[in-house]
């Protein structure tokens, strides 16, 4: 019998990907708040999910993003290309170094509270999965549209919570599904 393509999807994602692994978004002397936002994938039975791959994609701090159509007159840095890409361990644990965002413009006008844009991509999934992370204690989370856009109980799953004792480390962790569910946007 042959597979059919549902059934190629993997698990192997570390296989073809360990090269493009980037976990440090922040190279030295660029503006900033320096951070490390680590985290665990687990799925709906509260088991790690290994062999996954989380992607971000941030602005600097100044709010600008490291893309030709981000035409903002704001400061780029060659250092800080804003990407990153992490693969999970056999517990579904992640982890990455960056700095916190600017605030960059909204769709409909204004501007959008600092933000990491987060595409997971893993085992039997044929399509991504899109979520954000906020910062905690931000004021700019209370005027965020796209925070503002999810039902009030369900906004804690998009803000990471500092880690006790590590200054400077954030927890965010994504809960695939059932109670405490991450809450994943369509693209």
């Amino acid at each position: 019998m042959r597979t059919t393509s549902s059934q190629t999807i993997g698990p192997f994602l570390h296989i073809g990907l360990d090269w493009l692994i980037t976990d440090d978004l922040a190279a030295p002397g660029i503006s900033g708040e320096r951070l490390v936002v680590e985290g665990q994938i687990v799925d709906g039975d509260g088991r790690g999910v290994g062999d996954a791959i989380v992607e971000v994609w941030q602005a600097n701090a100044h709010g600008r993003y490291a893309h030709p159509e981000d035409t903002q007159d704001k400061p780029l840095e060659p250092g800080f290309k804003g990407f990153g890409r992490v693969a999970t361990d056999d517990a579904g644990r992640f982890a990455f170094t960056t700095i916190k965002p600017g605030r960059v413009p909204a769709a409909g006008g204004g501007l959008q509270a600092p933000h990491v844009n987060v595409t997971i991509f893993m085992r039997g999934m044929l399509k991504q999965l899109v979520s954000r992370i906020y910062f905690p204690g931000d004021a700019a989370n209370a005027e965020d549209p796209v925070l503002a856009s999810v039902p009030a109980p369900r906004r804690d799953t998009l803000v990471a919570k500092p880690v006790p004792g590590r200054a400077g480390t954030l927890r965010w962790d994504v809960i695939l599904q059932g109670a405490g569910e991450t809450v994943f946007f369509d693209c």
